[in-house]
Formats: structure tokens, C-alpha cells, sequence
């Protein structure tokens, strides 16, 4: 009798490796994605935009951004489910596990596909589209490259696991591990036994959050709330005969 094959991984234990890849780098992540929105918004206010390219092509813009962004919606929340929430609250306002990872993967699988063929539609317009190529920077494109690739291990990390595997449960491993950082008691242990995709869309996402700050993806992070409480803008005709003052003495005007 054979023992049943091990999910490969990236590390067997959490040596010096497994403590700077679980414990250091989230860290140093954090420190690079607050600190830098601070340094951007103080130095580079002008640069705070999506650069939007609207006004360049429409037609596969109005197909990929919605798709990309209702379903770039739905995969964070269900990551902020699925990491903050732990197992135990689920379980007890009746939510059975069997039914909570149904619901994960269908949700999870449908968002990602969603995500994931908006993007490929959003990068297949920049590159296709003259003037959107010719507005596209190399930050740009690095930042399209980590973005697809991030979401891509993720989507195959979902399939592979819970669709052609036999299930991976990863509230046991990856939400202690995450929750952990918060309690600023980080446990890389944890992450050992994880499977090498899961592994490596945590890593990936942990460099994007990194680089985050220097890309357009700031935009994320930016709601019009100014627009609330802004003074209305009064327009005030060039015609002297509609003020409240009489013309001055001079030429007359013509027509």
C-alpha cells in the first residue's frame, strides 16, 4: 500500500528561506504600499490618475472594463471572505463547510474567469489600438504583466485544486497564516504544506502590493467624495446687456 502523494511545494519546512518569503516579506509589502501612496500623493498629485484613454477607442472598452472591474469586485471580496472571516464564524451562523466551498469555487472560478477575460480583452485593445499603445508606458506594461499573472495563479491554483483535484481547504493553512501577520505574530510554518500554485499567487500578490503605489492602480484607492461638498460653479454670461451693470460708455457694439 502506497501513501497518497504529497501536494507539491515550495519548501518542505520554513527555514531561512520560508521565514523571509511568510514572515519578512509581507512586512517589507506593507511598509512599500503605505509608505509609497504617501510619497505619491505628495509629490506626484498630477500623476494620480488612471490616464484614461476613452477618448482614443470605445467599443472593446465598454466589453473588457466592466467585466475586468465587477469581476476583480467579486475576487476581493471573496478573499477578504475567505482570509479575515475565520472558519469557526461560518460554521456558526450555519453555513456548513461542504456548502461554504461550494459556493467559493463556483463564485470564485466564475469572478476569476470574468476577470481574467476583461483583462486579456483590456490588453488586447492596448496593443492593438494606435493611439492606446502609443499612450502606453513600460510601468504600464510591467504592471499588466503582474497583474495577469497574479490573477492567472490564482484562477489556477481554484481550478486545479477544487476542480480537477480532490479539494484543498485552504482556511486551514493560508487564513491562520494571513491573520497571523495582523496579530504581528507570523506564523510561516503554516504556509509549508501549501500547494506550489496557492504558494505562488500569495507571493505574487505580495510583490504587486509592493509596486502598487508606482502604477496607475492608485486610482483604486481614489473616490470623488470632494464632489460632495464642493461650492457649485457659477457661469456668468459675456453679455453686458444681461448683468447687473450698465454697459460702460464707449463704442457701440455690433451685432
Amino acid at each position: 500500500m502506497t501513501a497518497p502523494a504529497q501536494p507539491l511545494t515550495l519548501a518542505a519546512q520554513a527555514g531561512t528561506g520560508g521565514t523571509l518569503l511568510w514572515a519578512v516579506l509581507p512586512y517589507v509589502s506593507l511598509a512599500v504600499f503605505v509608505l509609497g501612496h504617501i510619497w505619491r500623493y505628495r509629490y506626484d498629485k498630477f500623476g494620480w490618475t488612471t490616464r484614461s484613454s476613452q477618448l482614443y477607442e470605445r467599443r472593446l472598452l465598454r466589453i473588457g472594463s466592466p467585466l475586468f472591474h465587477f469581476g476583480i469586485l467579486v475576487v476581493l471580496l471573496g478573499h477578504i471572505g475567505g482570509l479575515v472571516i475565520p472558519k469557526g464564524w461560518t460554521e456558526a451562523v450555519g453555513v456548513s463547510e461542504h456548502t461554504y466551498h461550494i459556493g467559493a469555487v463556483v463564485l470564485g472560478t466564475t469572478a476569476g474567469v470574468a476577470t481574467l477575460g476583461g483583462l486579456a480583452i483590456l490588453i488586447y485593445r492596448r496593443r492593438t489600438v494606435g493611439p492606446v499603445f502609443s499612450a502606453t508606458t513600460r510601468n504600464d506594461k510591467a504592471m499588466y504583466v503582474s497583474l495577469t499573472l497574479t490573477i492567472a495563479l490564482g484562477l489556477s491554483a481554484t481550478v486545479a485544486a477544487n476542480v480537477v483535484g480532490g479539494g484543498y481547504d485552504y482556511r486551514e493553512t493560508i487564513s491562520p497564516w494571513f491573520r497571523s501577520l495582523f496579530y504581528l505574530q507570523p506564523d510561516p510554518d503554516l504556509m509549508t504544506g501549501v500547494p506550489v500554485l496557492f504558494q505562488l499567487h500569495a507571493a505574487s500578490a505580495l510583490l504587486l502590493f509592493a509596486a502598487w503605489p508606482f502604477t496607475r492602480l492608485v486610482h483604486m484607492l481614489t473616490a470623488p467624495l470632494g464632489y460632495l461638498t464642493r461650492p457649485y460653479i457659477v457661469y456668468r454670461s459675456r453679455d453686458t446687456r444681461l448683468g447687473s451693470r450698465p454697459p460702460r460708455r464707449g463704442w457701440e457694439r455690433v451685432g
